[in-house]
Order: structure tokens, then sequence, then C-alpha cells
């Protein structure tokens, strides 16, 4: 296995593994054990930090389809699902998360009814974008023909 292929298989677990784990463990953990504001704003800063390192692997990925495949690499099924995975990271990082954090401060829990639950609807929006983005990496697993 050479260097870009060892680095594939590094970012591969990072990314993927690094989403399921926070999306499934760490999440639900926080908001178990901690309150509600405190859980949210350690959650945000996982994800956050998940979405960076998503960008590179992405990146990453992307490119390393296309090295190995040359132009067949755009047809290829892995190089869509990098592709959809990789959209999905920045649709959140760069559009909701932002959003969400303008609104928090705006509404108080007892105040969110009044306007509306816009932060409940941005954050059930990012939910379903990161779940979207979360089956595409089991996918891109599950496919691993690479070996």
């Amino acid at each position: 296995m050479g260097l870009g292929s060892g680095l594939k298989n590094l970012l591969t677990v990072l990314w993927i593994g690094g989403m399921w784990t926070i999306g499934v463990i760490a999440a639900p953990a926080l908001f178990a054990g901690l309150d509600k504001a405190t859980a949210g704003m350690v959650a945000g800063k996982l994800f956050h930090a998940i979405g960076w390192v998503g960008i590179v692997a992405g990146v990453y990925l992307a490119i390393w389809c296309v090295w190995q495949m040359g132009m067949r690499g755009f047809q290829s099924g892995k190089f869509w699902l990098v592709m959809g995975m990789l959209l999905c990271t920045l649709v959140n990082q760069f559009a909701i998360f932002p959003m969400i954090a303008s609104l928090k401060p705006a509404v108080s829990t007892a105040a969110e009814g009044m306007f509306g639950g816009g932060l409940a609807q941005w954050h059930t929006l990012s939910s379903l974008i990161y779940l979207l983005q979360s089956v595409f990496g089991i996918i891109y697993i599950w496919s691993d023909t690479d070996r």
C-alpha cells in the first residue's frame, strides 16, 4: 500500500467513522448527560470540527479517485458518493451552521415558539443533511472494492 492509498484510507476512517461516532454516540450521550444548552454547544463544536475533516477528506478522496482512474473516475459511483458527501458537508458548514449560530442568541427556549421555531427547523434540516451524508458514507464503505 502506497502513501496515497494509506492516506485515502486514513481520511476515510476519520471522516466517515467520525461522522458516525459523533452522530450516533457522542451527540446523544451529550444530550442525555448534560443540560440542553451545554450539550448543544459541545455537539455543535464536534459537528463543526468533523465538517472541516470532511472538507479536507472529501477533496482528497475526489482527487485520489480521479488520479487512480483518470477520466473514468468521473463515472465511478464512489466518486459521486464522495461528491455528495462533500456537498452535504459544505451546505451544513457554510450555509446551515452559520444560520443556526445567528438564530441562537435571538431565540431562548421560552421564545422559540414565538419566533415560529426557526431554530428547530434549521436543526432538522441540518440533521437530515447529516443523515443523508452518513448514508452516503456507509454506501461508500460497503462498496469498497479497492483491495
